[in-house]
């Protein structure tokens, strides 16, 4: 982990807008997996690193009381390649819980308390090997939720881009467009490269 000192200030939204716009993996390194036979080839590949980067998104909801059925979208990066679950085929949906229960892998997100829980109740699993990326943030000092946005600027000097319109898009569309793709890829991807930042970090606490 990161060595005891004073953390770098957290910059201000204002400032993180005229940062140089950070890196992102692109759509052709980004699979879209819908069926068993395309997500059994991407856990084949994403089994082989012992770390991959982790989110989920959900189909907003917008009226008070409204449960989500979410999560609608498994994300699982390497550093070269990024997978899109959409779990609407049971088949697929059993080969993401297997990913997600499968100990002595390291998955990597921010914010994951609820997306744990939405995943143990429609995928009846319980994610193995969590490190929510916040808890570490917050062990060196920083005493707000970082999210994958602030993270990138204070590490990297960078803007992670965005879209709210993709962030509050129909998750549980069967045909996702290429703008939900990228957002949904390079949270998960972005937190991988947040977690080799820090230096490898260890544990599991989301």
């Amino acid at each position: 982990m990161l060595a005891a000192m004073q953390p770098p200030p957290l910059p201000a939204p204002e400032e993180i807008a005229l940062l140089e716009p950070f890196e992102r993996i692109g759509l052709d390194r980004i699979e879209l997996v819908a069926s068993v036979s395309q997500a059994e080839a991407a856990a084949e590949l994403l089994l082989a690193e012992p770390v991959w980067g982790f989110d989920t998104e959900s189909k907003p909801t917008f009226q008070a009381g409204e449960a989500s059925d979410g999560p609608h979208t498994v994300q699982l990066a390497v550093l070269d390649r990024a997978y899109v679950f959409q779990l609407h085929e049971p088949g697929c949906r059993a080969v993401a819980g297997e990913l997600l229960a499968r100990g002595g892998i390291v998955k990597a997100g921010f914010g994951l308390h609820d997306d744990k829980r939405r995943i143990t109740h429609k995928l009846g699993v319980e994610p193995q090997d969590v490190l929510d990326l916040d808890t570490v943030f917050r062990s060196q000092g920083y005493r707000r939720q970082m999210g994958v946005k602030a993270a990138v600027a204070v590490l990297f000097n960078r803007r992670l881009l965005k879209s709210k319109r993709a962030a509050t898009s129909n998750w549980a569309s069967r045909q996702l467009t290429p703008a939900q793709v990228l957002y949904a890829a390079n949270d998960a991807w972005a937190a991988l490269r947040v977690y080799h930042a820090l230096g490898g970090v260890t544990g599991s606490s989301a």
